[in-house]
């Protein structure tokens, strides 16, 4: 993973940080996705990484391998809070698509931890920002054809449970594979377990709207709001 650290950093003080997970089904990778929203939050006071992970493109894995390896990213950079000078009880976990899955997996769903990991360590993030995140990978959902009747064990959305991390999520209205109403849904089964759901819809746009530069001021302004309210960013 990338470490982007704040601009000035005071000694002592321990800083909000954020793991990003890019996006590429769990086939390609491009582990630079979120360098320019990550660029936004060091400048905010947050300490940032780029985390990569094992995909089917380079090391021929599958999604549970990727979900294995975000779970480590996150419980490294807890074990190391002091290293990175972080509060490891203020960890965002965010990515885009599957990253977003990634993301997502990591705080709900309780099996696929990597044998070598000390799971005596948190893998759950604090609070959760996500784009466009393939949340429901059951029939008729993203990646099913891969994760097959494993999908009850591993897509977000059949894994909620209380106690589930605040949320974010930014969708396109014409996303061709997330539906609005799923969506929906998951926000709904969010609020009935007691979390917090934020759904924001940006009309007419397709899956990847985020990358496109309008879209990533825009979502960031929303993002910030929603740290704010969490208490991880002061206005």
């Amino acid at each position: 993973m990338e470490v982007l650290y704040p601009p000035s950093m005071e000694k002592g003080k321990k800083y909000p940080c954020i793991v990003f997970f890019y996006g590429g089904g769990w086939i390609s990778r491009n582990v630079n996705q979120f360098k320019i929203f990550a660029k936004h939050f060091v400048k905010e006071g947050m300490v940032c990484f780029l985390a990569d992970y094992r995909t089917e493109s380079k090391q021929g894995t599958t999604p549970f391998e990727s979900l294995k390896d975000a779970k480590s990213a996150i419980r490294f950079v807890r074990e190391n809070a002091d290293r990175f000078h972080i509060n490891k009880d203020s960890l965002i976990g965010s990515g885009g698509s599957a990253g977003g899955q990634l993301a997502a997996g990591a705080a709900l769903v309780d099996g696929y931890n990597e044998l070598t990991d000390d799971q005596s360590v948190s893998c759950i993030p604090n609070a959760l920002i996500l784009f466009n995140p393939v949340i429901d990978n059951g029939p008729g959902g993203y990646g099913y054809e891969r994760i097959g009747e494993a999908y009850k064990n591993f897509s977000p959305l059949h894994n909620i449970h209380k106690g589930a991390p605040p949320t974010i999520i930014f969708l396109g209205t014409k996303d061709h594979l997330i539906p609005v109403a799923t969506m929906r849904y998951y926000q709904t089964v969010m609020k009935k377990v007691g979390s917090r759901c934020d759904l924001i819809l940006y009309e007419g746009e397709d899956h990847g709207f985020f990358n496109k530069k309008d879209f990533v001021d825009k979502t960031l302004i929303e993002a910030d709001k929603f740290l704010i309210s969490l208490g991880v960013l002061r206005e």
